[in-house]
């Protein structure tokens, strides 16, 4: 007598967890404990007085002040690079050859747009029951798994055809 009743009490709990705002993000990457994130505290430089107050850019909320770090940037000068080019101008001219031959049949201008919808939709159907696991797992993998290749199988397979290719690191099983 108490099995249609806990049946019926199962049946409603994971209703109403479908009711429930989804995660369709499906990463489980949560720190191991509450211990402090030494790689969350970025370290900026000194202040300093500007020479002239009146060039000073006006603030704006959410943009990078004067004093913040651009590790990127610096590692570039580090080693001897332009770190201005980092900022987007355009296609290179050492690449314009490559752009034009990958742009000779035509394109999308709004791919972008139009990529992100269609992965929300798929992202959305894949993690209908993510929420109810036993285990906190990563499901981005699982749920990406047929978008994906091989690498050793098509190595193979263009080994196979006798196409060169050069020689791969052993599987890391």
């Amino acid at each position: 007598m108490r099995a249609p009743y806990l049946m019926l009490i199962l049946l409603a709990a994971v209703g109403l967890s479908a009711c429930g705002e989804r995660d369709i993000s499906m990463r489980q990457l949560e720190k191991p404990n509450e211990g402090p994130d030494e790689f969350g505290i970025l370290p900026s430089r000194a202040l300093e007085a500007p020479s002239d107050y009146t060039t000073l850019p006006a603030p704006t909320p959410g943009q990078a002040s004067l004093t913040d770090r651009n590790p990127k940037a610096e590692g570039i000068a580090a080693l001897g690079g332009n770190p201005a080019s980092l900022a987007p101008a355009g296609v290179p001219a050492s690449d314009a050859a490559l752009v034009n031959h990958a742009s000779r049949n035509g394109g999308t201008p709004d791919i972008r747009g139009t990529l992100a919808t269609e992965d929300e939709a798929f992202r959305a159907r894949k993690s209908r029951f993510t929420k109810i696991r036993l285990i906190k797992t990563d499901r981005y993998a699982q749920a990406y798994k047929r978008q994906s290749l091989d690498p050793y199988d098509t190595w193979y397979s263009f080994r196979r055809t006798g196409v060169r290719t050069p020689t791969a690191p052993p599987r890391g099983e």
